[in-house]
C-alpha cells in the first residue's frame, strides 16, 4: 500500500518534517516515492507548505494519507 506520511528531518529537538509518498513497508526516513510537501512545526505558526495538485493525484490513485498528514492536507486545502 502507498502511504502519505512525514519524513523526520533537522537535528536533536527541532524537527522539520518532509510530506512523501512512500510505500508502506519502507522505514520512516527511507526510500520514498516523490516529496509533495515539507511541515515545519517550530515556526510561529507552523509552516505548512504542500503541492496540493501531488497530493489530490495521490489521493486520487489510492494513496492513504496518516492521520497527521490528513489533518495537514485539510490546513492546506488539499481535501476537505
Amino acid at each position: 500500500m502507498v502511504k502519505i506520511r512525514l519524513k523526520r528531518m533537522g537535528a536533536h529537538k527541532k524537527p522539520f518534517y518532509r510530506v512523501v509518498v512512500a510505500d508502506s513497508r519502507t522505514p520512516r526516513n527511507g526510500k520514498f516515492i516523490e516529496e509533495i510537501g515539507t511541515y515545519d512545526p517550530l515556526k510561529d505558526p507552523s509552516e505548512i507548505i504542500i503541492d496540493n495538485e501531488a497530493a489530490k493525484r495521490w489521493l486520487a490513485n489510492g494513496a492513504q494519507p496518516t492521520d497527521t498528514v490528513r489533518a495537514l492536507l485539510k490546513k492546506s486545502g488539499a481535501i476537505e
